[in-house]
């Protein structure tokens, strides 16, 4: 059952911490057979994510140096070189395990990226492929058959790839802020991956959502279902959310940014309102007036990645139909430094996808 693969592929490696020349592309890497319990994938579409420029960088600091190089799991690291990074992938079962059924071969997939460790929902100790074992940006991966998720739709591959590391992560931050249907939700970073997400999905909820983002952005949001959108960089823009929530203020902030939008979250919350993150690409260091927290009987939480559940929702409205892909380009896998310059630049709406070459004519 393993007899078609090839020996060797295609792929984009992580040699190390540092720049943008830790990424080297090869045409020899060794294609990973499947052990027991698993299944290789030929990758058809992968999508790109903040997660993967951060741990090439060493970004994530510890919890005595905010400056320190570390990985995704700081002190638990499980990340070794070299890596084939990403998550977000799609592609269609090449070869079976032991203990898979040979019924599987050929099933188009959408890639459940967690490494669980757990059978419950704590996720302290979870991980993901692409960090604790190979990703997608290759021609094939492997991985346990479990986490390859027969799927049923009439999207392109490209268009499935731009879901799940996005909405994974944007689903299990509204669970954990507990959003319900008639609240209003303030999301920041609103025109990416994660922040786009949570627009479909707080709307499938029946929340209302209204955005921040960059300058130029607020349409391509309100089409995705924003109801209002507005410059991050407005002067006024606090004066305009209260304006926005006839001075309710917001139940949720769902907060991407970090930095200089902290403390705007937390004052445009109203009392007893959630304020929750999974990410800080304005500046993961923020100053914290505690007394804001205690007057106004704010929540504060913390989200990365999410439950089989969660998955399992975001699996359900995609084959129903129920969100809309943002593609906002599409790159060969050997073009994979002009993919990453463009995802750095943060000029686009949605997101990045990388299709390896084989496969760039059917894109």
């Amino acid at each position: 059952m393993q007899n078609s693969l090839p020996k060797q592929m295609k792929a984009v490696l992580l040699t190390g911490h540092g720049g943008s020349d830790k990424l080297v592309y090869v045409d020899d890497y060794p294609v990973a057979k499947p052990a027991p319990g698993e299944v290789t994938i030929e990758v058809a579409a992968c999508g790109m994510n903040n997660t993967d420029v951060w741990v090439r960088e060493g970004a994530y600091g510890t919890e005595d140096d905010p400056n320190a190089m570390s990985s995704w799991r700081r002190g638990r690291n499980t990340l070794t070189f070299p890596r084939i990074q990403s998550c977000d992938t799609v592609g269609y079962i090449a070869a079976v395990g032991e203990g898979v059924p040979a019924g599987r071969l050929g099933e188009r997939v959408m890639v459940d990226f967690s490494i669980y460790n757990a059978a419950d929902d704590y996720l302290g100790d979870i991980d993901y492929m692409g960090h604790g074992r190979d990703g997608g940006y290759a021609e094939y991966m492997a991985l346990p058959a479990e986490n390859a998720h027969p799927i049923h739709s009439d999207l392109s591959d490209v268009e499935l790839a731009t879901f799940c590391c996005a909405y994974l992560t944007a689903e299990h931050m509204l669970d954990r802020a507990r959003l319900s249907s008639g609240e209003r939700i303030l999301v920041t970073g609103a025109s990416g991956g994660v922040g786009s997400a949570i627009i479909q999905l707080a709307r499938l909820r029946g929340a209302v959502p209204i955005a921040l983002v960059g300058p130029g952005k607020e349409q391509a949001v309100k089409e995705v279902g924003a109801l209002q959108a507005f410059n991050r960089t407005d002067p006024a823009i606090f004066d305009r959310l209260y304006t926005a929530t006839g001075g309710e203020l917001f139940h949720v902030a769902a907060d991407l940014v970090g930095g200089s939008l902290f403390n705007l979250c937390l004052k445009a919350l109203r009392t007893h309102g959630r304020y929750i993150t999974a990410g800080a690409i304005g500046g993961p260091v923020v100053q914290f007036d505690l007394r804001t927290l205690y007057l106004k009987h704010l929540e504060l939480h913390g989200s990365s990645q999410g439950t089989r559940a969660a998955f399992m929702r975001v699996h359900h409205y995609i084959e129903a139909g129920a969100l809309k892909p943002l593609v906002a380009g599409v790159y060969r896998l050997s073009a994979f430094h002009e993919a990453q310059r463009a995802f750095m630049a943060k000029k686009f709406v949605g997101k990045l996808v990388v299709v390896p070459d084989r496969h760039w004519s059917a894109s």
